[in-house]
């Protein structure tokens, strides 16, 4: 079945240039009025090629270069332009362009895939495709790379500063201009790299787990820290699903929160933190647990809570006895959302039990012991006991 008619095609377009575009490709490019792309782009497509069926003379198709920034002029562009062929590096809807325009014009988009430099990268290293983890840096903090870094496994970084990635894992392979005739494939060792390159490693040596309840000392805290057992409890009552977001309304050291964001790469969280000091400490423990998205907002509950995005769970750590917070993380929560709160004193523990009283729920106590040396023995040394209640909107 073909695809329905559209003003703007996504052509996608690799280092090997016009000679490694398909029949299809070309006569899209051909066809079109105008020409939108990267400079780069734009100059692998040779400018005499003239239209489709010889109508129009060569040379008379209007080419333009992406502006910067571009996503916020994308709307105007395509207001002003139409039969627009756009140039796209590899496959238009991996991490490509493709997926922004189809986003915003609909079907007014077709797309004309070119294989990715995923594909050919894995090609080249004869690595199974479906088997490899890719992260993109593309705009983004090195740190994301961190959770992927599990021995044994494979990763593609794309978009990558080789001598950032090889300060978080070596050895890494660099693959240039994949594909193009300056194709070049090598183990980084310090030299510049191409831009248009892809790097991959095979990490090795100890990783955290991404499943919730990493070790306390993972963490830069001043003693703000939900524990370990208690915070994979918690977490099990959150139920972190792909693109949702949280609330860590109290956040101390931000562990509810980070470990909410590192149970998949599209999970997002916002910590609430009224100390300065503590909202600083967050972001450097997101940033060194691979997860440096993680929204930090310094104020207090609920004043804090006010314009957040509407979430999908709400975390209450801390700030419990402010009048006014548990109603307005309440009000907050999106229908179907889970609100989790910890209570360890008296205080904290009776407005649990007011809650729990109106809405219903469920209430669970952790009593957590861990063994420890007395003299040349072990013994149990008890932690505070948490109160636990959880609750479905």
């Amino acid at each position: 079945m073909s695809p329905a008619p559209s003003d703007v095609v996504v052509v996608g377009i690799g280092a090997d240039g016009w000679d490694g575009l398909s029949p299809a490709a070309q006569a899209a490019i051909r066809s079109a009025r105008v020409l939108m792309g990267s400079t780069r782009q734009l100059d692998l497509v040779p400018r005499e090629l003239g239209r489709a069926g010889g109508s129009s003379a060569p040379g008379d198709q209007e080419r333009v270069a992406w502006p910067s920034p571009l996503v916020p002029a994308l709307p105007a562009l395509f207001e002003k332009y139409r039969d627009v062929c756009v140039l796209a590096s590899g496959d238009p809807m991996f991490h490509g362009i493709g997926t922004t325009l189809v986003r915003l014009l609909g079907s007014r988009v077709s797309v004309i895939p070119h294989p990715s430099s995923v594909s050919l990268a894995c090609a080249r290293l004869g690595w199974a495709l479906n088997e490899v983890e890719v992260v993109s840096l593309v705009g983004r903090s090195p740190d994301l790379l961190r959770p992927a870094l599990t021995p044994g496994r494979r990763v593609l970084v794309l978009g990558g500063d080789p001598a950032a990635v090889a300060a978080l894992a070596r050895p890494v392979t660099v693959l240039e201009q994949l594909g193009g005739p300056a194709e070049r494939v090598y183990e980084w060792s310090g030299q510049d790299a191409d831009p248009l390159c892809v790097v991959a490693l095979e990490p090795t040596g100890d990783a955290y787990s991404r499943v919730p309840g990493l070790p306390d000392d993972a963490y830069e805290t001043d003693g703000q820290l939900t524990k370990r057992e208690v915070r994979a409890i918690s977490l099990s009552r959150l139920a972190p699903l792909p693109g949702q977001l949280l609330w860590d309304v109290g956040a101390g050291s931000g562990s509810i929160a980070i470990e909410w964001a590192r149970t998949h790469p599209t999970c997002r969280a916002i910590a609430v933190e009224q100390s300065a000091e503590r909202a600083e400490r967050i972001v450097r423990n997101a940033a060194s647990l691979g997860v440096p998205g993680v929204d930090v907002h310094i104020g207090r509950a609920p004043e804090a809570l006010q314009g957040l995005e509407k979430p999908d769970a709400i975390f209450i750590g801390g700030g419990l006895t402010v009048p006014g917070v548990v109603q307005a993380c309440w009000d907050a929560l999106a229908s179907g959302g889970r609100l989790v709160v910890n209570a360890v004193t008296l205080e904290s523990e009776a407005v649990v039990a007011q809650w729990y009283a109106r809405l219903g729920g469920d209430l669970v106590r952790i009593a957590v012991n861990r063994g420890s040396a007395v003299g040349g023995f072990t013994g149990w040394r008890p932690h505070m006991p948490v109160t636990t209640w959880s609750v479905l909107k």
